[in-house]
C-alpha cells in the first residue's frame, strides 16, 4: 500500500473565550493505520474569530470559526465557538482533600460569560498561587491540573487567576479523628419520629456504652424516620470532611443519616449506605462541599422510603467521630442572583403574568396547622395579584393519601373561588406513601402541554426524582413540544416546569434530578432551542427550599422557594417563604430573528421574575441626615411568620420609590434637578444638593415602609428606623 497520511482528525472542546487559547490535536494515519510522518499545517477561518499556530488556537472576537489541519492531501476540520467576554471563573471541584504525602487529586478551571455559557480554561492561560512546600501542581494531558501532597499535614489556598478574574480552591492534607459522641450519656438522648414509633436506650456498644434505637416502620407507607436526638446539639470543632461511626445493624435495609446545621443554619443531611448487614460495621458520612463551618450535629436517624418495606427493627450506634483536616479559611464568595429576578419594581405592567407556588407540605391529618394557614395565605396573595393563572410546582401536600388531595382541592376551591385558573404539577410528596394514581384521581394528568399568549408551557412529572421515572413518554413529549414550538410562528417562548431542578444551588446538591445525564439533556435541549430559534426558554422548579435563579447557556433557571414549609437555607441566600410572579413580554418574530442571528449575545428580555416574600412587618432604616457628596447606607428588613428576619436585598424583590427630586437607580440616570440618588443595588443614598428633606420608601409584597432624610452641607450622624 502507498504510505502517506490518509486522514487528519481535529479533537478538543469546541468553546473558548476571547483572548484565551484552546489546544488542538491532529492524528494522522496511513492506509494501514500506522502513524503518519510530518507536522500538520493549521489554518483558522474566519481569522476575525481567532488564529491558530502549532496546534494552539487563540480566540479573537466572539463568533464561530473553523480550524483546518492538513498533511499532504489529507484534511480534518473542527468548528470552534468563541464565546462572549469572560465574566467569572470557577474550579470543577469545591475543595481537594488529600490524606497523606504522595496522594494526588484533580481539578479543572471553567469560565463563564455573562449569559452562562461555559468553556474550560487551558492551564497555559492560568496563573496559580499556592504553597509550593506543601503542594505540587502540574497540568495533565487532558487539560486538568494534578495536585500532589508533599507533606503529611497542612492546608493551603490555591488561587487561580485568569486575567482580572480569580477563584480560590481550598486544599487540605491529612485527617484526624476527633470524638463527637461516645454515647456514655445514652440515657439522656431522646426519641422522636415521623410516621413511626419507637424508643432509644443505653445498650452495650462497640466500646463501652452505645445507643440502641428501636422502631416500628410498619405503621405507614409514607417515608418513615426514627430519630435519636442528643440532649443538646453537639458542636464539632474544625472543618470535618466526613463523619464516621459504628453501626450494629439488623439487615433490614433502613437508611442511616446524620443531620447537621452549619454556621449559616443551613441544614445538611449526610447519608450512609443502607443497613443491609448484621452486626457491627464502620460507616462514613461525607460532608458536602460548600458547608459553612463550624457545624453542629442535630441528630442521628434512620429512614425508610420504600412504601412496600414495612417492618420492626433496631440499630445500636457507637463512637461517632469527625474526620477533621487542618483548618483553612476560605474567603466567602458573594451570592449571585440572575438578572431574571427583579431587584427594583414590580411585574404589574407586563403584558401578561403567571404565578408559581410550591412546597407548602400540609397534611389532612392536621387541617388547622400553620402549614395549612401558610398555604391559604399564599393562595390569597396570588389571587389578589390577579395573574393570568397559577402554577403549583409540586409538594403542595406532604403525603399522598386521598384525604390530603381532598384537602388540597378544598383549599384551591375555597381560596381561589374558581376565579383564577391553576395547574398542578406533582412533586415527590405527591407520591409520598401512596401511588401517583391518588393525585390523578383528583387533579388529572401529571404532564401536559398548553399555550398561553404566545408561550408554550410543558409541565412534567419528576415525582420519583427523575423524568424517566414518570414515564419515558413525557421525555418524548418534551422533545416533540420543543420541535413543534420551534416551527410554530405563533410561539415565541417555551417554559418547562417540573418539581426537581436540574441543579441544586445549595452545598448538599441533594435536591436535584437524580440522573445527571438526564439533567444535562434538559439543559442541552433548552439551550439548543433558544440558540437555534432565537425564541425564549425558561425553566421553573421547586423542591430545594430556597428562592434562586441562575443562567445556563443563556437560559434562566428559576427555583421557587417554600410557600409553607420552613426553608432549607439562610434568609440572605433565599431561605424565606413566599411565591413567585412572572411577567411576560411576548417575543416577536423580529426579535427572535435577531437573536437567532447572534445566539451567544443576550436575547430579548421577555420574562421577569418577582420573588414575593411573605411579609408580616417591614422596617426601613436610614440616617437622619446625609451630607452632600456622602453616600449613606439604607437597609430594609422584613419579618415573616415565626419571627424569621429577612434582609430586603437580592433575591428578595422590592419596589423602591422616593420624593420627586430623588433619582432611584444608577448614576447614569441623574439629572440636574435631582437633589439625591438612591441605588437599590448597593443600598446607598447619595446627597447631591443641600437644603432638602426627602422621603424614601420601599414596598415588599404589598407592605410599605418609609423614612425621611435631611440633605445637609455638614456631616450628619445617627440612624433612625422607621416602619
Amino acid at each position: 500500500a502507498r504510505r502517506g497520511a490518509a486522514r487528519v482528525r481535529g479533537a478538543g472542546p469546541d468553546r473558548v473565550f476571547p483572548g484565551l487559547t484552546r489546544r488542538l490535536t491532529a492524528a494522522g494515519h496511513d492506509e494501514t493505520y500506522g502513524p503518519a510522518e510530518g507536522t500538520p499545517a493549521w489554518r483558522a477561518n474566519p481569522a476575525a474569530q481567532g488564529t491558530v499556530a502549532d496546534g494552539v488556537f487563540r480566540a479573537g472576537a466572539p463568533g464561530r470559526s473553523t480550524v483546518t489541519a492538513w498533511r499532504g492531501g489529507a484534511r480534518g476540520t473542527l468548528d470552534l465557538t468563541v464565546l462572549g467576554p469572560l465574566d467569572r471563573v470557577d474550579s470543577t471541584v469545591d475543595r481537594v482533600g488529600l490524606n497523606r504525602a504522595g496522594d494526588t487529586g484533580l481539578f479543572g478551571v471553567v469560565g463563564y460569560d455573562a449569559e452562562g455559557n461555559t468553556a474550560p480554561i487551558e492551564p497555559a492561560d492560568l496563573k496559580l498561587e499556592y504553597d509550593p512546600e506543601l503542594l505540587a501542581i502540574t497540568p495533565t494531558a487532558d487539560g486538568n491540573l494534578s495536585v500532589k501532597a508533599l507533606g503529611d499535614s497542612g492546608s493551603a489556598l490555591v488561587t487561580v487567576h485568569v486575567g482580572r478574574h480569580r477563584s480560590v480552591l481550598p486544599v487540605t492534607v491529612g485527617l484526624t479523628d476527633v470524638p463527637v459522641a461516645t454515647f456514655d450519656d445514652a440515657a439522656s438522648w431522646r426519641f422522636s419520629q415521623a410516621r413511626a414509633s419507637g424508643a432509644v436506650a443505653p445498650a452495650p456498644g462497640r466500646t463501652g456504652t452505645g445507643l440502641r434505637m428501636t422502631y416500628d416502620f410498619g405503621q405507614s407507607t409514607g417515608t418513615r424516620a426514627a430519630y435519636a436526638d442528643p440532649p443538646a446539639w453537639i458542636p464539632v470543632p474544625g472543618q470535618p470532611q466526613a463523619f464516621g461511626m459504628w453501626i450494629n445493624g439488623n439487615g433490614t435495609g433502613e437508611w442511616p443519616s446524620l443531620h447537621l446545621h452549619d454556621a449559616q443554619d443551613t441544614q445538611h443531611v449526610l447519608r450512609g449506605p443502607l443497613v443491609t448487614w448484621k452486626g457491627w460495621r464502620y460507616v462514613e458520612f461525607a460532608v458536602p462541599a460548600g458547608v459553612q463551618y463550624p457545624v453542629r450535629v442535630r441528630r442521628f436517624y434512620v429512614a425508610e422510603t420504600n412504601p412496600a418495606a414495612r417492618y420492626t427493627s433496631e440499630v445500636v450506634i457507637d463512637d461517632l467521630v469527625a474526620k477533621v483536616p487542618p483548618t483553612v479559611d476560605v474567603p466567602a464568595e458573594p451570592p449571585r442572583t440572575d438578572r431574571v429576578v427583579l431587584r427594583d419594581g414590580t411585574v404589574d405592567g407586563a403584558p401578561w403574568r403567571f404565578a408559581v407556588l410550591s412546597d407548602a407540605q400540609f397534611v389532612a391529618a392536621d387541617p388547622d396547622s400553620d402549614l395549612v394557614a401558610q398555604a391559604r395565605r399564599t393562595l390569597r396573595e396570588v389571587k389578589a395579584a390577579k395573574p393570568d393563572f397559577l402554577m403549583i410546582a409540586g409538594d403542595f401536600v406532604d403525603t399522598a393519601y386521598p384525604a390530603d388531595f381532598a384537602l388540597a382541592k378544598r383549599l384551591l376551591d375555597e381560596e381561589l373561588g374558581g376565579e383564577l385558573p391553576w395547574y398542578y404539577v406533582p412533586g415527590n410528596h405527591e407520591i409520598m406513601g401512596a401511588p401517583i394514581g391518588n393525585f390523578r384521581a383528583v387533579f388529572g394528568d401529571t404532564q401536559r402541554v398548553f399555550d398561553h399568549e404566545g408561550t408554550r408551557f410543558v409541565t412534567l412529572n419528576s415525582s420519583t426524582g427523575s423524568l424517566r421515572g414518570g414515564g419515558f413518554d413525557q421525555v418524548r413529549m418534551l422533545r416533540e413540544a420543543l420541535d413543534a414550538a420551534a416551527a410554530d410562528p405563533a410561539v415565541g417562548s417555551v417554559v418547562v416546569v417540573h418539581h426537581h431542578p436540574p441543579r441544586d444551588p445549595s452545598p448538599a446538591k441533594a435536591s436535584q434530578l437524580g440522573d445527571r445525564k438526564e439533567a444535562a439533556l434538559v439543559e442541552q435541549w433548552l439551550a439548543d432551542f433558544q440558540h437555534r430559534t432565537g425564541k425564549g426558554a425558561l425553566f421553573v422548579g421547586g423542591h430545594v427550599g430556597t428562592f434562586h435563579a441562575d443562567r445556563v447557556d443563556g437560559v434562566p433557571y428559576v427555583i421557587n422557594g417554600n410557600s409553607g414549609k420552613n426553608p432549607s437555607t439562610p434568609p440572605q441566600l433565599g431561605g424565606f417563604t413566599g411565591w413567585t410572579e412572572f411577567g411576560v413580554d411576548p417575543v416577536t418574530p423580529a426579535e427572535a430573528d435577531r437573536a437567532r442571528r447572534d445566539p451567544l449575545a443576550e436575547g430579548p428580555r421577555w420574562v421577569t421574575a418577582e420573588f414575593h416574600a411573605h411579609t408580616d412587618r417591614l422596617t426601613l432604616t436610614a440616617p437622619d441626615a446625609v451630607a452632600v457628596g456622602a453616600a449613606a447606607p439604607v437597609t430594609a428588613t422584613l419579618t415573616q411568620p415565626g419571627g424569621r428576619t429577612v434582609p430586603v436585598a437580592a433575591p428578595v424583590s422590592a419596589d423602591w420609590s422616593a420624593s420627586p427630586g430623588v433619582h432611584v437607580g444608577t448614576a447614569d440616570g441623574v439629572r440636574p434637578w435631582h437633589v439625591a440618588r438612591f441605588d437599590p443595588a448597593t443600598g446607598k443614598l447619595t446627597a447631591l444638593r443641600a437644603g432638602a428633606q426627602v422621603l424614601l420608601a420601599v414596598t415588599v409584597n404589598g407592605v410599605r415602609a418609609e423614612a425621611t432624610v435631611a440633605l445637609t452641607a455638614a456631616e450628619a450622624a445617627g440612624e433612625a428606623p422607621a416602619a
